[in-house]
């Protein structure tokens, strides 16, 4: 995951974990009383952008990563933490598909799995797993890529071969030069109800944005926030989410 830690900070990913966190914070603010300290599993953390976040905001986090680099990452980062965030950060190296090995049902108040579902070919049973882990009225996060708009990334590049086979399959090559796939709405709606989480919420990440050249720096200030707005806008409003490159997908446990 070398080349993936190459990327973190540039505008595509300081898009995507902006819009993320005012997404999350909404179905936070919606689903639990102002000022509880929530139990939350980041299941597939990578470099803890996330899991360090909602530490700092007071919360218990614990964080499933299997790739060794993005671990040593996520550990690096925290160990710069004040001691009070570390001491409410627990970090594991483990799979998503086995989270019933490392923890009880129904532990978590909040579980996230962001960017994790194209590497898993068939993902039915990981989120089976991850929605046992949740608590009666527990919220579960989900970031995927969109099958949907798959062909709107290299059609706007004018790559018309990948383009045209896009609008026939769920697998793609992405910046890193893996072969993973994508998910449609209708089919993780069908499959969140069918694990007792049905969707709550949806939201587009990424609708203006996810041309952007890999070292595209990242603006400032009133431009930034411009550019946010926007982004946040089209990704609550449709026909622009639909096209967004990622969604955001908030079920809840019944």
């Amino acid at each position: 995951m070398a080349k993936w830690l190459e990327l973190m900070g540039g505008l595509r990913d300081a898009v995507r974990q902006e819009l993320v966190t005012r997404q999350l914070d909404e179905q936070l603010v919606q689903r639990f009383p102002v000022g509880r300290r929530l139990r939350i599993l980041d299941v597939g953390m990578g470099q803890g952008t996330q899991a360090l976040r909602l530490a700092r905001a007071g919360h218990k986090v614990t964080g499933l990563e299997s790739d060794p680099a993005m671990l040593g990452a996520a550990r690096t980062a925290l160990d710069k933490e004040p001691a009070g965030i570390r001491e409410r950060v627990r970090l594991i190296q483990g799979d998503g598909r086995d989270t019933g090995v490392h923890f009880l049902p129904g532990a978590f108040d909040v579980v996230l799995c962001h960017g994790v579902l194209m590497y898993v070919e068939e993902p039915d049973a990981l989120l089976a797993g991850l929605a046992r882990m949740l608590a009666p009225g527990g919220l579960l996060s989900l970031l995927v890529r969109n099958a949907d708009a798959l062909a709107m990334r290299p059609g706007l590049a004018g790559q018309w071969d990948t383009a045209l086979a896009a609008f026939d399959s769920p697998v793609y090559e992405n910046r890193l030069g893996l072969t993973v796939r994508a998910d449609r709405l209708t089919t993780l709606t069908s499959s969140l109800a069918g694990i007792g989480a049905p969707l709550h919420a949806w939201y587009g990440v990424r609708v203006f944005t996810d041309q952007a050249a890999d070292d595209a720096t990242v603006p400032t200030g009133q431009e930034l926030e411009r550019l946010l707005l926007a982004e946040e806008r089209a990704g609550r409003t449709d026909p622009y989410r639909q096209v967004a490159s990622l969604m955001h997908l908030c079920g809840v446990r019944g």
